[in-house]
């Protein structure tokens, strides 16, 4: 878990090596409400109902040109099906390539690595790997508004613990601000 941890903790502030300048880089606070469920294959025997939750992290935007930018991100995310037993709770790492279409409005586009943060005998695995996509629109220089989606790459059930593959998608609303 600690060996976890640190690898996060590397990639994090290894993103912020890419900018020449670290006066440039921005730190700030996001929290966002999410929907989201499962994706079953086969079908799941179970009703499969999506949950509402909530997440909320920190972040780094590291500019690399006048118009792209990473953005890295620790949070905390409520996913998975509103049934209890196939809710999942995690610590993501969000990492977009964004692209400034104006000077308000950027998408962006990356992977995300995640980390349970359930029970250990359930029947989840640990790891869970997503694609993210986004679109954030900035009010002012520091608040900010995104509309986000993740879809699930990975199956995130235990291969020993059930038949069924499933993988998390999830939609995403944030406000932000740019410290």
């Amino acid at each position: 878990m600690k060996t976890i941890l640190a690898i996060f903790a590397l990639v994090c502030f290894t993103t912020i090596g890419f900018s020449q300048s670290t006066k440039d880089v921005k730190y700030g606070i996001r929290a966002g409400y999410n929907i989201s469920n499962l994706d079953f294959d086969p079908e799941a025997p179970i009703e499969n109902r999506h949950r509402n939750g909530f997440a909320f992290g920190f972040f780094a935007e590291v500019p690399l040109s006048e118009v792209t930018s990473i953005n890295t991100e620790l949070q905390w995310s409520a996913e998975g099906g509103k049934s209890r037993d196939i809710r999942a709770n995690y610590f993501n790492l969000p990492i977009q390539l964004r692209f400034a279409l104006s000077e308000n409005l950027s998408i962006g586009a990356g992977p995300q690595v995640s980390l349970k943060t359930w029970e250990d005998n359930d029947s989840f695995s640990t790891f869970a790997f997503s694609g993210v996509a986004g679109v954030e629109y900035v009010f002012t220089n520091d608040l900010f508004i995104d509309l986000r989606y993740s879809y699930g790459l990975t199956n995130i059930l235990d291969d020993e613990a059930s038949p069924l593959e499933a993988t998390n998608f999830n939609f995403q609303i944030g406000i932000g601000i740019k410290i």
